[in-house]
């Protein structure tokens, strides 16, 4: 029986989520938080997809939003003309930072002292989270509201996407060291840290450049508008989706289509592999998250193969240490459709 992908679907957004994030490896596990045009950004177990808790205090839609490598701490990015850093184990809001216009990226520096943000106002800006009353450095000279801001090279430079550029920048000296035009207009951008490796979607191409010169590395042509892709981390396959509502997935080295399904009911915002690239998240304008297996057949998290049952027990009992297996087929532990694990929502304290 062919293996199939059955995605865990995760419901609560009430209108289409735009961006996601996952933490590091955690001794708890990895978390994953979801911004949406609702408002309300959710915190989410990230194997499994058990909704956590929503974080409240926005007055306008999530752009984005972000985890700090242990998942303490969440930050994001609002249409009510703010940034919020807030602490992820009790939901409580930290620290509000005021802009001047829409912000669109937040993300914070490796040891979690700094956040850097980017919006409508074309700025970039990084904050001393111990002293968030002191005004912020500002980076100018995007010539467009910025779409994504990013550290790079150990915190040391920051990428950032505005229109159809993209621009890398010293943290020292704050000034630009390089700039890339792009064709189309940038839709999302990934850095991937182990190899230096940006990934960058306009129009139908995922391109991949060097973090560090921009210089570009390769790139591949989709069937249709991308508005994001996510890189492995063991760097040997990509994931895509965008406006035709299916999720590609293609060989990193060949540049192969390894699978496409339809992942959606809408456009595709965001996607992102895990950290231990064991699964990959989308998030869509159906205002669901859904989690996809990258190894179909494998018994993680709240999946688990399963084999025919005429087999008797010892040869199933055989068979399932075994991925990989033509006759093998998912399921969720949880229920027998996936949906019903997250269909109601969850409640959320005014």
């Amino acid at each position: 029986m062919a293996m199939r992908q059955t995605p865990l679907t995760c419901s609560g957004h009430t209108r289409p989520v735009v961006d996601l994030a996952f933490s590091g490896v955690t001794p708890y596990g990895y978390f994953l938080i979801s911004a949406c045009k609702d408002g309300k950004p959710m915190l989410r177990q990230g194997d499994t997809g058990d909704w956590i808790g929503t974080f409240l205090g926005h007055k306008g839609a999530v752009w984005g939003a972000t985890l700090n490598k242990d998942a303490t701490k969440a930050a994001t990015a609002a249409a009510d003309f703010t940034a919020k850093v807030w602490d992820a184990v009790s939901g409580d809001e930290l620290i509000t930072l005021a802009h001047k216009h829409i912000v669109k990226s937040v993300d914070f520096t490796q040891d979690s002292n700094y956040l850097l943000t980017g919006g409508q106002d074309k700025l970039l800006r990084i904050y001393d989270l111990s002293k968030p009353e002191a005004e912020p450095d500002v980076v100018s000279g995007h010539t467009s509201g910025i779409k994504k801001a990013l550290w790079s090279s150990d915190d040391k430079q920051i990428l950032s996407a505005d229109d159809k550029t993209v621009r890398l920048w010293d943290r020292s000296t704050m000034t630009e060291v390089k700039a890339l035009n792009v064709a189309m207009s940038v839709s999302s951008m990934e850095y991937v840290p182990e190899g230096q490796i940006l990934v960058i979607t306009y129009g139908k191409t995922i391109a991949f450049h060097s973090a560090e010169t921009l210089e570009q590395i390769k790139s591949f042509e989709a069937p249709a508008t991308i508005n994001s892709a996510s890189l492995h981390p063991e760097k040997e396959c990509l994931v895509a989706g965008g406006e035709d509502f299916k999720l590609y997935k293609y060989d990193y080295n060949t540049g192969e289509e390894l699978e496409s399904y339809k992942g959606h009911f809408g456009p595709i915002h965001c996607v992102r592999f895990s950290p231990d690239g064991e699964l990959y998240a989308s998030g869509s304008e159906d205002g669901t998250l859904r989690l996809w297996q990258t190894t179909v057949g494998k018994t993680y998290g709240l999946w688990k193969c399963v084999v025919p049952e005429e087999e008797n027990a010892e040869a199933a009992k055989a068979r399932t240490t075994l991925p990989g297996t033509a006759e093998e087929e998912i399921e969720e532990v949880a229920s027998e459709n996936s949906d019903t694990v997250y269909s109601s929502t969850p409640e959320v304290k005014a």
